[in-house]
Protein backbone atom coordinates (compact mmCIF):
# COMPACT_ATOMS: atom_id res chain seq x y z
CA UNK A 1 0.00 0.00 0.00
CA UNK A 2 1.41 3.39 -0.54
CA UNK A 3 1.95 5.91 1.79
CA UNK A 4 -0.08 9.12 1.95
CA UNK A 5 0.77 12.12 -0.42
CA UNK A 6 1.65 15.23 0.79
CA UNK A 7 -1.63 16.79 -0.97
CA UNK A 8 -3.49 13.90 1.08
CA UNK A 9 -2.33 15.19 4.09
CA UNK A 10 -3.01 18.59 3.68
CA UNK A 11 -6.75 17.99 2.55
CA UNK A 12 -7.18 16.11 5.67
CA UNK A 13 -5.38 18.44 8.20
CA UNK A 14 -7.69 21.31 6.36
CA UNK A 15 -10.57 19.08 6.86
CA UNK A 16 -9.86 18.74 10.61
CA UNK A 17 -9.28 21.99 10.94
CA UNK A 18 -12.59 23.60 8.95
CA UNK A 19 -14.59 20.82 11.50
CA UNK A 20 -12.91 22.50 14.45
CA UNK A 21 -13.30 25.74 13.43
CA UNK A 22 -17.18 25.11 13.32
CA UNK A 23 -17.48 23.66 16.57
CA UNK A 24 -18.70 19.78 15.77
CA UNK A 25 -15.36 18.20 17.43
CA UNK A 26 -12.40 19.04 18.17
CA UNK A 27 -9.32 18.91 16.00
CA UNK A 28 -7.37 15.41 15.60
CA UNK A 29 -4.12 14.91 16.48
CA UNK A 30 -2.30 14.37 13.54
CA UNK A 31 -1.21 10.84 12.80
CA UNK A 32 2.79 11.46 12.22
CA UNK A 33 2.39 13.67 15.41
CA UNK A 34 0.48 11.30 17.73
CA UNK A 35 3.01 8.23 16.05
CA UNK A 36 6.08 10.10 17.78
CA UNK A 37 4.83 11.32 20.79
CA UNK A 38 5.27 8.28 23.77
CA UNK A 39 1.93 6.27 25.08
CA UNK A 40 0.56 8.17 28.00
CA UNK A 41 -0.51 6.12 30.88
CA UNK A 42 -4.15 5.29 31.16
CA UNK A 43 -5.66 7.52 33.53
CA UNK A 44 -7.17 6.70 36.93
CA UNK A 45 -10.80 6.59 37.47
CA UNK A 46 -10.51 9.29 40.05
CA UNK A 47 -8.74 11.55 38.13
CA UNK A 48 -10.41 14.23 36.23
CA UNK A 49 -10.55 14.20 31.87
CA UNK A 50 -7.97 16.37 29.91
CA UNK A 51 -9.68 20.07 29.94
CA UNK A 52 -9.82 21.95 26.66
CA UNK A 53 -9.77 25.67 26.67
CA UNK A 54 -12.75 27.09 24.32
CA UNK A 55 -10.53 29.49 22.79
CA UNK A 56 -8.17 26.91 20.72
CA UNK A 57 -11.02 26.86 17.57
CA UNK A 58 -8.86 28.37 15.01
CA UNK A 59 -11.10 31.67 13.25
CA UNK A 60 -11.82 31.57 9.80
CA UNK A 61 -9.17 33.87 8.82
CA UNK A 62 -6.58 31.73 10.12
CA UNK A 63 -8.27 28.33 7.90
CA UNK A 64 -8.67 30.07 4.75
CA UNK A 65 -4.59 31.29 5.77
CA UNK A 66 -4.13 27.78 6.39
CA UNK A 67 -5.92 26.28 3.35
CA UNK A 68 -4.22 28.80 1.12
CA UNK A 69 -0.83 27.95 2.26
CA UNK A 70 -1.36 24.34 2.13
CA UNK A 71 -3.12 24.37 -1.15
CA UNK A 72 -1.01 27.00 -3.30
CA UNK A 73 1.91 25.53 -5.68
CA UNK A 74 5.60 26.14 -4.50
CA UNK A 75 7.11 29.49 -5.58
CA UNK A 76 9.95 28.17 -8.19
CA UNK A 77 12.35 31.04 -8.80
CA UNK A 78 12.77 32.75 -12.05
CA UNK A 79 16.34 31.69 -13.28
CA UNK A 80 16.86 34.19 -15.98
CA UNK A 81 20.52 33.59 -17.50
CA UNK A 82 20.55 36.45 -19.40
CA UNK A 83 16.99 36.98 -20.47
CA UNK A 84 14.08 39.62 -19.44
CA UNK A 85 11.77 38.03 -17.45
CA UNK A 86 8.76 37.32 -19.32
CA UNK A 87 5.97 37.85 -16.00
CA UNK A 88 7.53 41.50 -15.52
CA UNK A 89 6.72 44.65 -16.66
CA UNK A 90 8.57 45.90 -19.71
CA UNK A 91 7.78 49.33 -18.95
CA UNK A 92 8.78 49.09 -15.53
CA UNK A 93 12.37 47.54 -16.14
CA UNK A 94 12.62 50.22 -18.79
CA UNK A 95 12.59 52.93 -15.96
CA UNK A 96 14.42 50.93 -13.63
CA UNK A 97 17.15 51.05 -16.46
CA UNK A 98 16.99 54.77 -17.10
CA UNK A 99 17.30 55.14 -13.00
CA UNK A 100 20.18 53.30 -13.00
CA UNK A 101 21.92 54.98 -15.90
CA UNK A 102 21.26 58.36 -14.21
CA UNK A 103 18.39 59.35 -16.92
CA UNK A 104 15.55 60.97 -15.14
CA UNK A 105 13.04 60.28 -18.21
CA UNK A 106 12.18 57.63 -20.87
CA UNK A 107 13.36 58.23 -24.61
CA UNK A 108 11.85 60.75 -26.70
CA UNK A 109 10.30 60.32 -30.43
CA UNK A 110 13.12 62.35 -31.36
CA UNK A 111 15.88 59.85 -30.65
CA UNK A 112 14.41 56.80 -31.99
CA UNK A 113 14.85 56.05 -35.85
CA UNK A 114 11.65 54.81 -38.23
CA UNK A 115 13.28 51.54 -39.62
CA UNK A 116 10.28 50.24 -41.86
CA UNK A 117 6.96 50.20 -42.84
CA UNK A 118 4.99 47.43 -43.20
CA UNK A 119 2.23 47.27 -45.54
CA UNK A 120 -1.30 44.51 -45.37
CA UNK A 121 -4.63 45.67 -44.18
CA UNK A 122 -3.19 48.32 -42.16
CA UNK A 123 0.39 50.26 -42.13
CA UNK A 124 2.29 49.58 -39.02
CA UNK A 125 5.77 51.40 -38.48
CA UNK A 126 8.93 49.60 -37.16
CA UNK A 127 10.47 51.95 -34.83
CA UNK A 128 13.86 51.66 -32.64
CA UNK A 129 14.97 53.27 -29.55
CA UNK A 130 18.64 53.93 -28.89
CA UNK A 131 19.08 51.74 -26.99
CA UNK A 132 18.37 48.73 -29.62
CA UNK A 133 14.86 48.00 -28.85
CA UNK A 134 12.22 47.66 -31.84
CA UNK A 135 8.95 48.85 -31.43
CA UNK A 136 5.76 47.93 -34.04
CA UNK A 137 3.53 50.36 -34.03
CA UNK A 138 -0.13 51.34 -35.52
CA UNK A 139 -1.57 55.18 -35.65
CA UNK A 140 -2.91 56.01 -31.67
CA UNK A 141 -0.03 54.06 -30.09
CA UNK A 142 2.01 55.83 -28.12
CA UNK A 143 6.03 55.79 -28.15
CA UNK A 144 8.28 57.42 -25.52
CA UNK A 145 6.89 61.49 -25.27
CA UNK A 146 4.29 60.92 -28.44
CA UNK A 147 1.34 59.39 -29.97
CA UNK A 148 1.71 58.27 -33.24
CA UNK A 149 -0.87 59.96 -35.49
CA UNK A 150 -0.53 58.73 -39.11
CA UNK A 151 1.58 56.26 -41.59
CA UNK A 152 2.70 57.22 -44.87
CA UNK A 153 5.04 55.46 -47.59
CA UNK A 154 8.16 56.46 -46.24
CA UNK A 155 7.67 58.32 -43.01
CA UNK A 156 5.30 58.68 -39.73
CA UNK A 157 3.88 61.44 -37.89
CA UNK A 158 4.37 62.04 -33.88
CA UNK A 159 2.19 64.25 -31.88
CA UNK A 160 4.51 65.61 -29.10
CA UNK A 161 3.41 66.69 -25.91
CA UNK A 162 5.77 68.48 -23.54
CA UNK A 163 4.94 68.89 -19.71
CA UNK A 164 3.76 72.63 -19.67
CA UNK A 165 3.76 73.20 -23.50
CA UNK A 166 1.73 72.75 -26.48
CA UNK A 167 1.85 69.98 -28.53
CA UNK A 168 4.26 69.45 -31.79
CA UNK A 169 4.80 67.09 -34.65
CA UNK A 170 7.38 65.15 -35.06
CA UNK A 171 7.65 63.54 -38.57
CA UNK A 172 10.40 60.75 -38.79
CA UNK A 173 11.67 59.03 -42.19
CA UNK A 174 13.08 56.14 -42.86
CA UNK A 175 16.87 55.77 -41.87
CA UNK A 176 18.83 55.11 -45.55
CA UNK A 177 21.19 52.69 -44.00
Amino acid sequence: MMAPTINALAIVALAAAVLSACGRSPAPTPVAAAASEPAAAPASPKSEPPKIASSTAPTPAAVAKAASDLLAPPARPYDARGRRDPFDNLELQLQQKDKEKGRTSGFTVASTKLTGIVRGESLLALVETPDGVGYILKPGDTLGDGRLLEIARDSAVFTVAPKGGSASRVTLKIAAD
